[in-house]
């Protein structure tokens, strides 16, 4: 009774400074809907609670039988819980004891593992309570927005916590209770239940009076924007009251609260877009002091609130990124470089520390901060032997335990650049027995994707081939109601071109004209780099001074096999050039591949993968490939080295009388 008096007197308190809300017009006011912060019933179909009571019923029984767990499928009264009593929560813990259980807790691997050592505690602070909420969520959470265990709910210890949260929670201090509410969140707990009623309650009388710390409101934000969305008043206020702070005075761990509650979704569709400015400009100023959680917490979220205009913060933070490269956990390095992708950054030091770090955790990393790696040289088109090397060596070893997608995007990034790892033998046999006994997993377009890097290393996957051009596969690389991509059908051309050429033998299923590309250089691919302007034209000059005219050579032309040539020159039979127009008696035909910097990796003068292939198909398919590489081209002086030079690379053999 003194519980129920209790309730009653905090339900009139709130009455008396809120307008009750109304769950329809024809029922009396609902006592759920009196908690949250909406004006209205939270249900636009009335209230929930309302509809599974009897019809002569009009006011909501939350106090007298809330249910605690909509998914443990019971509806009990927290006083039949068997564990009832069993904690005492206490508004401080000895500091030491907290941090010791802090400590416990973040070692435990499981749920049930968490629970035991609940068991071991008589005695509890809110912040300790409130941790192992967020413990059991870090385990359990599918990513999905469900649970792995839905067991753990029905747990006696963990709803005898929750029931003492509830019974103690104006005792707790405002830290804990927002970020017990929070946990509430993040266990998916049912909003209706009286523990999170009661949280939110105590969460508004606080919030009320002003006095919430910048931790507090973040995490209460990120609380109701999961409980209500991003219109709940109760949300509004608490940014209100963020708004009105001062970022110049926050420290690191603030920080990295205010950007975890933008990242949330507060910041969507460009709200409180001044707020974030303010936090962007502090944050460039403390980024030298920011721990490595802090680092990959703020450039997560500036991908998602795609601040384009924070450059400078994100280089800021790539430097900071390169002292704490081999303290970073798996998932915080998977966001860094996740971040640094999305912004087209890569920083020369940076590379250097994942050199050192990466070999060492190659064997034992997450699969997907592995995967992210190759996919951040790939994108970057940086060559690293030492990373692509212990990676390579590490695939054969663990590749059963990678995704389909995570196998792709490894090998796409060897194909990039065209570097074929030392172990190329043990690597493609285990990415063959990959594909024969998971290729049903794999993405049509992903597969597709894997195939092809494989033709870039020279490795043709001929077993797979009359699969890829079956009709039954080419319809799954359509997309509904759009077809395939000149991407898709560029990557089918190139695949068949590499198989009909490079293995003669090959008596397969035909690629059918109708879905081959006419060129590789056609906007909206990638399968080949546009010739640099600027070389182009000082070559041009050289090639007209070498040859005598202009006529005698021609640029950018369109080879019947989806190629562009740079420059083409014709020669007849006795060796003399033909120009350009003439079309009969060409014994040789000489393909200058101007290559510019665009053409290499980033750090090393190979040819990338899609270049190396270019020149190869050319040389089989009867042209004399002369390549004029910038690095060569770039030292020559004047305009006798330049003829003297062209001369050189394109008619070795002949003796230039002067003209």
């Amino acid at each position: 009774m003194l519980r129920r008096l209790q309730f009653l007197r905090q339900v009139r308190a709130i009455c008396s400074n809120r307008p009750l809300s109304v769950c329809s017009s024809q029922e009396s006011t609902c006592s759920v809907c009196v908690w949250t912060s909406s004006g209205r019933c939270l249900l636009k179909q009335g209230c929930r609670r309302l509809r599974v009571q009897p019809s002569h019923m009009t006011v909501c029984s939350v106090a007298r039988d809330s249910v605690f767990f909509t998914t443990t499928g019971s509806v009990r009264r927290h006083r039949d819980f068997p564990g009832a009593g069993r904690f005492s929560l206490l508004l401080q813990q000895n500091a030491e004891e907290e941090h010791a259980f802090t400590e416990r807790l973040s070692s435990c691997t499981s749920s049930r593992q968490v629970l035991r050592h609940l068991r071991t505690f008589r005695l509890l602070s809110g912040a300790m309570a409130a941790a192992v909420l967020h413990r059991l969520a870090d385990l359990e959470q599918d990513g999905a927005g469900g649970l792995r265990e839905l067991a753990i709910l029905s747990d006696s210890s963990l709803k005898a916590l929750c029931f003492q949260l509830e019974q103690d929670s104006c005792l707790l201090d405002d830290e804990a209770v927002v970020w017990a509410l929070l946990g509430c969140t993040r266990l998916y707990l049912d909003p209706w239940s009286r523990l999170v009623v009661r949280l939110v309650s105590e969460s508004q009388e606080r919030l009320d009076k002003g006095k919430l710390s910048v931790s507090a409101l973040c995490r209460l934000a990120q609380a109701l924007l999961v409980l209500e969305g991003p219109n709940c008043g109760m949300l509004v206020q608490a940014m209100g009251q963020l708004q009105e702070r001062d970022p110049t005075q926050w420290g690191s761990e603030e920080l990295r609260l205010v950007y975890r509650t933008f990242g949330a979704g507060v910041g969507e569709d460009g709200r409180y877009q001044e707020l974030l400015n303010a936090v962007n400009a502090h944050a460039l100023s403390l980024a030298s002091k920011l721990d490595p959680s802090s680092v990959s917490e703020i450039l997560g979220a500036l991908v998602i609130l795609r601040q384009t205009q924070a450059l400078p913060l994100v280089i800021a933070l790539c430097k900071q990124a390169v002292r704490h490269v081999p303290n970073f956990a798996d998932s915080e390095l998977a966001v860094v470089l996740g971040a640094l992708m999305h912004y087209g950054h890569s920083d020369h030091f940076f590379i250097e520390a994942l050199e050192r770090h990466v070999p060492k955790i190659a064997f034992t990393a997450h699969p997907e901060t592995v995967t992210k790696v190759m996919q951040y040289f790939g994108r970057r088109c940086i060559l690293s032997p030492p990373v692509f090397d212990a990676v390579a060596e590490s695939f054969v070893y663990r590749a059963d335990d990678y995704t389909t997608g995570q196998v792709a995007r490894q090998i796409a990034a060897l194909g990039v650049l065209g570097y074929v790892p030392p172990n190329a033998g043990p690597l493609f046999r285990k990415v063959e027995s990959l594909i024969h006994a998971r290729f049903s997993q794999f993405q049509p377009r992903m597969l597709l994707r894997l195939l092809h890097a494989c033709t870039l290393l020279q490795r043709y996957p001929l077993n797979f081939v009359s699969r890829i051009f079956s009709p039954y596969f080419l319809q799954q690389l359509q997309e509904q109601d759009t077809g395939m991509d000149r991407m898709v059908l560029a990557q089918l051309t190139q695949l068949y071109m590499s198989v009909k050429l490079e293995c003669p033998f090959y008596e397969g299923p035909r690629l059918l004209p109708k879905l081959r590309v006419k060129s590789f250089l056609s906007p909206g691919q990638a399968l080949e780099t546009p010739v640099d302007p600027q070389l182009y034209n000082a070559v041009k000059s050289g090639l007209v001074d070498l040859l005598g005219a202009r006529s005698y050579f021609a640029s950018r032309v369109l080879t019947p096999y989806c190629y562009t040539l740079d420059v083409e020159v014709k020669l007849d039979e006795d060796g003399y050039v033909l120009p350009a127009s003439h079309i009969d008696e060409v014994y040789k035909r000489i393909a200058l591949c101007i290559d510019g910097p665009k053409r290499f990796a980033a750090n090393t003068l190979q040819l990338l993968g899609k270049e190396a292939i270019k020149q190869r198909h050319l040389q089989i398919l009867g042209y004399e490939v002369v390549q004029i590489p910038y690095y060569e081209f770039e030292k020559v002086k004047g305009k006798a080295e330049t003829v003297e030079y062209l001369h050189k690379k394109i008619f070795p053999l002949s003796y230039r009388l002067s003209w």
